[in-house]
């Protein structure tokens, strides 16, 4: 049995549909595959209903926090003396464009996601030396349990397609891509909003 690039590879989030069917991929084709993470399905649907949830109630704030960067970070370190070990390796991260600024929508949220990102770029830069790669994906509104229903979602890709996305990059030695890729351009003019413009916005 043939591996991908003779490669292992450690999908964090494993629970969301993104990880599953990105598992279902690398897996079809014969290489190894470390799944982490914990089923969120009910804290899933209420941040879904309406951000505003989380903001009036620290416990649930605490808890998105929890599951979105401190696991993630709490099994990276865990794992990556056993990558630089074997000095080979592939990461992939789920991160996500909410993690680009804070907005007024899902700015708990986004502050994990932009934690993640930052450590994941530092994670990059020690396993770096020991040859193993690490690869930050940025998905946009993705058609999923949480998004179902929600108002204002547009341009909605499937998880398959975030998946194939994941996988292309990660065999590539991408470091950070968005998916669907017109998402950079989106976020590059988000981030390029002067603050004070910014504030005022309903987004």
């Amino acid at each position: 049995m043939t591996d991908l690039n003779g490669r292992t590879w450690l999908v964090l989030g494993a629970s969301s549909s993104v990880a599953r069917a990105f598992a279902r991929l690398v897996a079809e084709s014969g290489a190894a595959v470390l799944l982490a993470g914990r089923d969120h399905d009910d804290l899933g649907r209420s941040a879904a209903d309406l951000t505003a949830a989380m903001e009036a109630d620290p416990a649930l704030a605490t808890a998105t926090i929890e599951a979105t960067y401190t696991g993630a970070v709490g099994v990276l370190l865990g794992l990556a003396p056993l990558l630089e070990a074997g000095r080979r390796g592939h990461v992939v991260v789920l991160g996500s464009v909410a993690g680009d600024r804070g907005r007024l929508k899902n700015y708990v949220y986004g502050s994990a996601k932009a934690g993640l990102a930052v450590f994941t770029a530092g994670l990059r830069n020690r396993l770096f030396r020991s040859g193993v790669l690490v690869t930050t994906v940025k998905p946009g509104f993705l058609d999923t349990a949480m998004t179902w229903g929600l108002p204002g979602m547009f341009l909605v890709a499937s998880p398959e397609a975030a998946a194939r996305a994941c996988l292309n990059a990660a065999l590539k030695g991408r470091e950070v891509i968005y998916t669907p890729a017109f998402w950079a351009l989106i976020m590059l003019i988000i981030r390029l909003i002067p603050e004070r413009i910014f504030k005022r916005l309903s987004i």
